[in-house]
């Protein structure tokens, strides 16, 4: 390992404790996520998002990680690509708010282990074959200077437990273990305590999960691929100004909602969600995946499928120039994502000894864009009726609790503290994985 990655807690402490300003980076597959934040006053003044540009070496992780291992050019490429969008959010960040860029002396950033891997520009052999194993699991400090970035800052790389479950999972579960302590002092009930048997779901292209089992946090990561995220999808979009985030069906009639109240541009991950959900309860979508010809929908809706490319889409907005579909394909890549997360959950659940029927709460997180209903998911089959009881929905999980840790004034101890309590299970050559994925790329059948 190059000295360079070596743990700097002395100057991390250092720099944390001077710091006014500090940034938040969730390094996402698809999705980039960045917050600025005034340790002062413990606020966030701003923050922005955008595609990650790397996109070109592949879709998902196991794309740029062949990509990767194939060409140290290619990899050193993505690692240029990255830094160089992430340094123009902050830039972009620090104008928007009036703050100079060198008053920012603390960065925190997570990501899965592939992402955090080719941001350091290190050898992502160790995670493209088996066992899967990050070259550390701990976290990690470097200097901004050393990713090229025109800052004095310091770095923190949160902890990578293993496998692909890495940095945003540890940072999802910090923010919501914080925000358990902070209900509870404000509170006498105990139950306000984050419980045993809690189970939470970063519906991203990694789709990591966690499970709280006593002093063991079982954690896996599904490949999903980017549909929930918009990736992937014929108008797909991340969840930023123009994408439509929620689209429902009313009196025959679709009703859209859209981020920033301008003309629909593309349609992010929880609008297409919802409107799986929506034709699957109006029988436009069969519970195998077929969208309905026209002819054998007997709603006014039959005008809004057509032909598009030899198979049959929805038209979910039109105006002049501008036709935003759900194509056939696009429900064949939900049924894939949909599948993955309902087996990766089976087995966690199988591998921890806690049923179901067990859960106490479901915590749900992902950038799919708008609020997620839980009983979206229970109709295209991730969730059970009991779950939908129990689960609440907190948008920007990783980046909350990246800003958590950037304002705990105990030099990342308690985020390094909590990385080791994890224990990863693998998915790969799994053979309940592979039987409960293919049991459930079907949707429910609904009456």
């Amino acid at each position: 390992m190059d000295k360079n990655f070596l743990p700097a807690r002395d100057r991390l402490v250092s720099s944390l404790s001077k710091s006014e300003y500090a940034l938040a980076i969730d390094l996402g597959t698809t999705t980039l996520a960045v917050s600025l934040i005034d340790c002062n006053n413990k606020s966030r003044l701003a923050s922005n998002g955008s595609m990650n540009p790397q996109r070109s070496f592949g879709i998902d992780i196991i794309s740029r990680l062949e990509a990767a291992v194939n060409s140290d050019a290619a990899l050193q490429e993505m690692s240029r690509l990255i830094r160089i969008e992430l340094l123009q959010l902050a830039h972009e960040l620090c104008e928007t708010a009036g703050i100079a860029w060198s008053a920012v002396k603390m960065i925190a950033t997570a990501g899965n282990p592939a992402m955090q891997h080719i941001l350091l520009g290190l050898p992502v052999r160790s995670l493209a074959f088996p066992p899967y194993r990050p070259l550390f699991t701990t976290g990690k400090t470097v200097t901004a200077a050393e990713l090229d970035w025109d800052s004095s800052a310091g770095v923190y790389i949160f902890p990578m437990p293993g496998g692909f479950v890495g940095g945003d999972t540890v940072a999802f579960l910090y923010g919501q273990k914080k925000r358990a302590e902070k209900d509870n002092l404000a509170s006498s009930d105990p139950e306000k305590k984050m419980s045993a048997s809690t189970l939470l779901i970063d519906l991203g292209t990694n789709g990591e999960m966690a499970l709280l089992a006593g002093d063991t946090i079982w954690a896996t990561s599904a490949a999903a691929g980017p549909a929930f995220e918009g990736g992937n999808l014929t108008c797909g979009m991340p969840a930023l100004p123009g994408a439509v985030s929620s689209i429902r069906i009313e009196n025959e009639r679709v009703k859209l909602k859209v981020i920033g109240d301008i003309t629909p541009a593309g349609m992010c991950g929880s609008a297409a969600i919802e409107a799986v959900a929506e034709l699957l309860h109006h029988d436009i979508i069969e519970p195998g995946g077929r969208l309905r010809d026209s002819t054998e929908i007997s709603s006014n809706l039959a005008n809004r499928v057509i032909n598009h490319q030899g198979a049959n889409a929805f038209v979910i907005y039109r105006a002049a120039g501008k036709l935003l579909l759900l194509t056939q394909d696009d429900i064949r890549q939900i049924q894939l994502a949909k599948a993955a997360i309902r087996a990766g959950l089976e087995v966690l659940l199988e591998r921890s000894c806690i049923r179901c029927q067990d859960l106490q709460e479901v915590i749900l997180t992902g950038s799919f864009g708008a609020f997620l209903k839980p009983d979206w998911l229970k109709s295209i089959g991730i969730f059970d009726q009991g779950m939908v009881q129990i689960t609440r929905f907190t948008p920007e999980g990783a980046l909350n609790g990246l800003e958590l840790a950037l304002l705990t004034d105990d030099g990342f101890d308690s985020v390094e503290h909590l990385g080791a309590q994890f224990k990863v299970v693998p998915l790969s050559g799994t053979p309940l994985f592979e039987t409960s994925f293919m049991r459930n790329i079907d949707f429910p059948y609904t009456e």
